[in-house]
Formats: C-alpha cells, sequence, structure tokens
C-alpha cells in the first residue's frame, strides 16, 4: 500500500468531492382541455386505449333503410312512406261478383290462405246487386284474419263495379279477379314481386295466367271459345299484340290517374255478355308509355261451370263478344273505315258458316255443325253492332 497516498488523502488541505445534485427533467405543459373532446376524429375507431365514457364519440345513427315495397311504393309515385311504416297497404285485392255466392266463397276460402304479409293487402268484394246470398257469405269471413270488405254498387255492369273499386281501394296495387278463382298461396307474393324490380318505373300493369277448369268436362266443339284462357307467355314484357286475362290482372292505383278508368260501355252488364274492357284498358296503359308484364308464377285457376259449355251460352257470348269489339273499335282512329270493310266481310262469313252448319247437319256431324253456328252468330253481332256504332249508338 501506498503511504504516502493515504497521508495525501487525509491531509486538510485535500479538497472535498462536490455534493450530488439530482438531475432535473423538464416538464411538459398540460394540455389544453377540448370543449368537445375529440369531435376532430371522424371515426371512433380511430381512438386507441381506454377512455372515460364521457370523451368517446357516440355511435353513429344508421340511415334508415326502407324495406323493398316501401321503395316500390316511391317509384311507383305513391307518396313516400316513412321507413318505420311497415304495414302500410301494399295491394288491393278487388272481386267484383254478381249472383255466384258459392264460388266466391271458394276464392275467398283460396285467399285467406295467402302468405303474403297479412296487414299489406286488403280484399274488397263489389257485390254488383247481386239477388242470392253474397252479402252473407262475406260476412262469414268478417270473424276471419281476411276480413274483405263489402261494397254495394248499384250500378249494373262490370266495369262500374270496377271502376268503384278503384275509388274504395287503398293499396299501392290493385289486383282484379274474378269471383270464381282459385289462388295458390303465394299468388299475391308472385304477382308483387313483378313490382318490386328495377323496372317498376315502367310498369303499367302485371297479369298472371288463367287456367281453367271444367269439372263437368269439356266439349270440343265449344273448346276454341275458351282458348284465350289458356294464354301463356315468359315472365317479363309482353309484346303488344298480347294483352292478360281481366281475371288475373295488376294495375298500380297511380296508374289510373294517367291513363283514366275504365269504359263502362264494354264488358258485362245485366242481360248481355260484353267483354273487351280490360284489353281496352291495357291499350291506354302501353299508349301512356308503359309496359304490361306477364307474371306465369302468378297462375289461378278458373272454374267454368258445365252452364258456360252450352251452345246457348257460346252462341249468346259469341255475338256480344263481337258487339263489344264493334264499340271498341268504333273509338279508335279509323274505326269506320275499319267497321265498314268488316261489315261486308261478315256478310259474306255468316252466309258461309250458316252454309257449312247446314252439310254438318246433315251428315250429323253435331259437334261440327253447333261450332259452325257459333262463328255465324258470332257475324251476326258485328252486322247487328256496325250500323249502330255508325249511328252512335250502343
Amino acid at each position: 500500500m501506498d503511504r504516502t497516498r493515504l497521508a495525501d488523502d487525509d491531509s486538510p488541505d485535500a479538497s472535498p468531492p462536490p455534493p450530488h445534485r439530482p438531475r432535473t427533467v423538464p416538464k411538459k405543459p398540460a394540455p389544453r382541455p377540448l370543449a368537445r373532446p375529440f369531435l376532430h376524429l371522424p371515426q371512433r375507431a380511430q381512438l386507441r386505449g381506454p377512455f372515460p365514457p364521457e370523451t368517446r364519440l357516440p355511435r353513429p345513427r344508421a340511415t334508415p333503410r326502407l324495406d323493398p315495397v316501401c321503395a316500390l311504393a316511391q317509384r311507383l309515385g305513391l307518396g313516400r312512406p316513412q321507413a318505420t311504416r311497415l304495414n302500410a297497404m301494399r295491394l288491393t285485392v278487388a272481386i267484383c261478383t254478381y249472383h255466384r255466392a258459392e264460388f266466391l266463397r271458394q276464392t275467398l276460402a283460396s285467399l285467406s290462405r295467402q302468405t303474403f304479409p297479412r296487414d299489406q293487402f286488403e280484399v274488397l268484394v263489389i257485390d254488383n246487386n247481386s239477388p242470392d246470398h253474397t252479402a252473407a257469405v262475406v260476412a262469414a269471413f268478417a270473424s276471419t284474419p281476411l276480413a274483405p270488405r263489402h261494397i254495394l254498387e248499384q250500378q249494373q255492369g262490370l266495369d262500374y263495379a270496377r271502376n268503384r273499386a278503384i275509388a274504395e281501394a287503398r293499396g299501392d296495387v290493385i289486383l282484379f279477379a274474378d269471383d270464381d278463382i282459385l289462388a295458390q298461396p303465394d299468388w299475391l307474393t308472385h304477382i308483387f314481386a313483378s313490382f318490386a324490380g328495377e323496372s317498376a318505373d315502367r310498369i303499367g300493369a302485371v297479369g298472371g295466367e288463367v287456367i281453367p277448369v271444367f269439372p263437368d268436362g269439356l266439349p270440343p266443339w265449344v273448346a276454341e271459345w275458351h282458348a284465350p284462357l289458356a294464354f301463356r307467355a315468359d315472365a317479363g314484357p309482353l309484346p303488344s299484340r298480347h294483352s292478360p286475362m281481366g281475371a288475373n290482372l295488376a294495375i298500380p292505383r297511380a296508374v289510373f290517374a294517367k291513363v283514366g278508368v275504365f269504359h263502362t260501355a264494354l264488358d258485362r252488364a245485366a242481360g248481355n255478355y260484353f267483354s273487351g274492357g280490360d284489353s281496352e284498358m291495357i291499350r291506354r296503359i302501353r299508349a301512356a308509355g308503359l309496359e304490361v308484364w306477364f307474371a306465369p308464377a302468378a297462375a289461378v285457376r278458373h272454374q267454368m261451370p258445365a252452364s258456360r259449355t252450352t251452345f246457348r251460352y257460346a252462341a249468346r257470348h259469341a255475338f256480344d263478344s263481337a258487339r263489344s269489339r264493334t264499340i271498341d273499335r268504333a273509338g279508335q282512329p279509323g274505326g269506320r273505315a275499319y267497321l265498314a270493310t268488316r261489315w261486308l266481310a261478315n256478310v259474306l262469313k255468316l252466309l258461309g258458316y250458316a252454309l257449312i252448319a247446314l252439310l254438318a247437319t246433315i251428315i250429323l256431324r253435331t259437334g261440327d255443325a253447333k261450332k259452325s253456328l257459333v262463328r255465324a252468330w258470332r257475324s251476326c253481332g258485328y252486322l247487328y253492332q256496325i250500323p249502330r256504332s255508325f249511328l252512335g249508338k250502343i
């Protein structure tokens, strides 16, 4: 050990070591409090770490979404439904009836099994002065979920009843149905689905298939008069030469404000078998620039009683159908010139059909004789009505 070194350290002249001073760290300035913390952050996901509840961003309010049916109602121009209006009336099923209470009972029973939301469709039964127990049949369903409304239309005629349905309807789309149809449970769903696509703005009418059912059989000679009921096409717009049947026809209520209501001089009334009101309406819808669609999945069965397969019915129906077609054509451009040529053509047709019927009777071809006589009655209808239309009569 170096004694000299120790002596030097212990000497009074040795300077003491400097005192230990703790190192000071500069303090950070306190953050300025924000009036509305974190308002500058656009997304809550950008925050990190736990924060007191009062500093968290409020959960962004979800944009209300309209259900597809509400969106459809907006596209159809039927007002602006609220997003919370989930029970709005979408469909009105309008059944115009006259003196067919038991068929009507079966039709209402098939409607009571529909899978379409019950709070989104209504059923109107337009009673056109039925002398039978039609009112009692409707009353029997009053306590069921179907709850059809019974409306009495005293002005006789199918198109008067249809126009009354338009006035009474609350649905966005009015579905006209005959009083003797049988519908599948998904009928209303398929009908309304046609209006829910991207082409809804262009659709003025949607028709479904009408399948005739003959419980008592169909004689071959009368089959051609019921052939139009078996019309069928692919889903989508129909060409102008085709029109859906009025027994299964849906039209948005807003369309009637654009094209008007049904022509009351056409279709059935007391004592006649006129027809064509639905075809005339379809023609006006197309003239307004709207499309007419077909929905094959929305099919109904159309019950045809034995009374509609008789010679008496077929002849009367052919005669009155020719009359109603003449009335309809007389109001179209160039109608008078066309009807003049039709009158001359039907003079020749009448003579030819009468001769064929006579020959068929001689050789005991009863069916062919009846078919020719029905065609002759159709020519008689043209010959009767064309001069009346020239005089402005119905």
